[in-house]
């Protein structure tokens, strides 16, 4: 025996909420708008001929080791292990917002056994007056509901799990980007200091040449106590220069361990400094293309899509939910009646819930919504005047730095020819200590100087491949 249910006041209700369809949009806006005009060219001067950076830019700094620290960097980095966990969990999550969209299925089934004693006139079998008589029934069931999504609501709840599954996506490779960077530049920092370091102690050697000179014409009376005073203690200040440079080096160092996910104990770094470093050369495009190749970018725009969805929702949301169920049983009593000769049941339903007073939560819903789309568009529009910004920021870095570490490298050389002018015009007695001094701590500056312009060039080439979105297509 089939049973179907479905009352008629039920089907009135049905046919009436359907016909609302035509008068509700559920559609949403779902078009990401463009909150700023690109500009057409950078205004800082740029290399027409070179393209965009490629995955392979790295080669350009022609260091085997770095390659191999970025490499493991991808493998072992906390913060990328941490990226890719959370990008699983937002799929995961649009599997659960999928599921919405798609009916629900259950079963059942059940066995039960009943003994009952009867009290008579004691012509019972056991002699006490009583009998007994049992009875066994099994069940079978199954059921299925669906929600008829007619608002939309289930289908904007799929759209927006599956832009936070691309926007997880994307910001896992901001993280890989901003790991390949950190790296890079913590590893150029361990070599620059380790050269800053070399160009201090090659100065106390000087300073020590020229304390013997000092000496030796303080004995001959040619020199007195207070230029040997003077001397000694500008030995003792380059000497102080050194352990904290060491100390620095020892700081990158530990920085770089912790990129790669090593224990302290487990990093060397055997390159001894900058020198032999190539410079990658970096291709601009055009700004527009800004837009598709940042990652940051590309998710603060799916970000706009996945708050268009949440706008559908929450209209949705002020609309009766309908269901539709569906179940089925057989039942007889015991397995063979079950199989044989069961009773069949079938029960068809439609229910129809809405909300007749919530004190105006919902409508606040959905303007909490469209708010907080408005505020995405500004912090869109934020991100990419940001990232022209930093394009425009690295390009006019890269430029300066180049200059000035040319600039620079020629100060060093006229540093040394005035150094060792000074030092043979001293020994001659041609010049007081104080020329000599000041002579010895303007090549040392100049030299401290030149490594670290040559490390700011290192690492505005970062920046710029950095700003432009990495080496992705």
């Amino acid at each position: 025996m089939i049973a179907r249910r479905l009352s008629r006041p039920l089907s009135l209700v049905l046919l009436t909420g359907t016909a609302l369809l035509g008068a509700c949009s559920h559609a949403g806006d779902m078009a990401v708008p463009q909150p700023v005009t690109p500009q057409a060219a950078w205004t800082q001067p740029v290399d027409a001929a070179a393209a965009w950076p490629a995955a392979d830019w790295w080669q350009g700094f022609n260091s085997p080791e770095l390659l191999t620290l970025l490499g493991e960097a991808r493998t072992a980095n906390t913060d990328l292990a941490a990226a890719a966990l959370r990008l699983r969990q937002a799929q995961l999550r649009q599997i659960q917002a999928d599921a919405s969209l798609l009916p629900s299925v259950g079963g059942s089934a059940g066995i039960s056994r009943q003994e009952s004693d009867r009290w008579g006139n004691g012509s019972g079998n056991d002699g006490t007056g009583s009998s007994s008589s049992g009875r066994t029934s099994a069940s079978l069931g199954l059921s299925a509901s669906y929600e008829l999504d007619f608002w939309g609501r289930n289908r904007a709840g799929a759209t927006s799990a599956a832009a936070a599954t691309a926007i997880s996506a994307l910001d896992r490779e901001t993280v890989a980007l901003t790991v390949t960077a950190d790296v890079a530049n913590t590893y150029f920092q361990v070599l620059s200091l380790r050269d800053r370091r070399r160009s201090a102690e090659e100065n106390l050697e000087l300073a020590e040449r020229v304390m013997s000179v000092v000496d030796s014409r303080y004995r001959n009376g040619a020199a007195t106590a207070l230029e040997v005073a003077q001397q000694r203690n500008a030995l003792v200040s380059q000497q102080a220069t050194i352990p904290a440079l060491r100390q620095q080096e020892l700081d990158a160092t530990l920085n770089l361990a912790v990129l790669l996910g090593r224990q302290p104990q487990d990093i060397a770094v055997a390159t001894d400094g900058l020198g032999g470093l190539g410079l990658p050369r970096t291709g601009t495009g055009v700004p527009a293309d800004l837009l598709e190749r940042r990652p940051d970018l590309k998710a603060a725009s799916l970000q706009l899509v996945a708050a268009g969805a949440d706008i559908v929702a929450a209209r949705a949301a002020l609309y009766p939910t309908t269901s539709i169920s569906l179940s089925g049983n057989l039942s007889g009593g015991g397995l063979s009646s079950l199989v044989n000769a069961p009773l069949a049941t079938a029960n068809l339903g439609l229910s129809l819930a809405q909300s007749l007073f919530d004190g105006g939560s919902r409508r606040a819903g959905v303007e909490i919504a469209e708010t907080r789309k408005l505020e995405l568009v500004e912090s869109y529009r934020a991100s990419i005047l940001t990232a022209f910004s930093d394009v425009e920021t690295a390009l006019g870095a890269a430029r300066n730095a180049e200059t000035q570490r040319r600039l620079q490298e020629e100060s060093v050389r006229l540093a040394r020819e005035v150094f060792r002018l000074a030092e043979t015009r001293y020994r001659e007695g041609a010049v007081d200590l104080l020329t000599l001094l000041d002579a010895q701590r303007s090549l040392l500056s100049a030299q401290d100087q030149l490594t670290q312009t040559r490390l700011a060039e290192l690492q505005a080439a970062i920046a710029l491949f950095r700003s432009l979105g990495g080496g992705w297509a």
